[in-house]
């Protein structure tokens, strides 16, 4: 078992790193099987949150009103990380995120991560749900805030440690690190369609807004779209 890595979650606004953003990361850092640091915080999206995200995460425009930017946060949560081993349930979602993000701002996340979703899909065929949720059900881990990004990364620490504990001597392939992939694709101008759109709405609401339709990416332009409709 590992004694030294970092457990993570995001919350986001909704499910492709292309289209949506991380509005939350939650993280703790483990030294010797001891929680010896902790990341919280929010991220103020560019758009806002839809009630669907915040009906699942509890999350809410008026609590990211006041928080950094991603500029400021990624920096510092890849400071936070460093060269450690990255833990997660269906880690690819949460790193997909991190690893977009962390491009947008000119940075590398290549890093090494263990999926527990993955180890439980080997260990627990027998188990209908293998979601983080029914996996903490099932071994009696509390979990206070499920859909909230430190909670979850710490119920994940927990679940790891109790997979590792059972299963890592029959299993050690499981439980070996490995590469964590995923190919960050350019972002899609916006369509004509769209542009003719926005221009249409701000003429119907009257404003002048900060954008500008030569360089607006189809995802800035989808949020735009969404905020004028409001």
């Amino acid at each position: 078992m590992l004694r030294s890595y970092i457990a993570f979650d995001v919350e986001t606004t909704g499910l492709s790193p292309l289209e949506n953003e991380i509005i939350e990361i939650g993280a703790l850092k483990v030294r010797d099987g001891k929680v010896a640091e902790r990341f919280m915080e929010f991220i103020k999206p560019t758009g806002s949150i839809a009630p669907a995200i915040t009906s699942l995460t509890g999350i809410t425009d008026e609590m990211v009103s006041d928080a950094r930017p991603r500029c400021q946060v990624i920096p510092d949560f890849l400071d936070f990380c460093g060269d450690d081993i990255l833990i997660g349930h269906n880690i690819s979602f949460d790193y997909s995120f991190m690893k977009c993000s962390a491009a947008a701002e000119g940075q590398p996340f290549e890093k090494m991560g263990i999926d527990t979703l993955k180890i439980a899909q080997k260990v627990h065929r027998d188990l209908e749900s293998k979601s983080l949720g029914s996996l903490c059900d099932y071994y009696h881990i509390e979990n206070r805030s499920a859909h909230r990004a430190y909670h979850d990364a710490l119920a994940t620490a927990k679940l790891y440690q109790t997979l590792a504990h059972y299963f890592e001597e029959k299993e050690p392939r499981l439980f070996k690190p490995v590469q964590l992939t995923y190919k960050v694709r350019k972002p899609q101008p916006a369509t004509p369609k769209q542009v003719a759109f926005i221009n249409s709405l701000i003429r119907k609401k009257q404003i002048i807004p900060d954008w500008d339709p030569d360089t607006i990416t189809r995802s800035e332009a989808s949020r735009m779209i969404d905020d004028l409709l409001k």
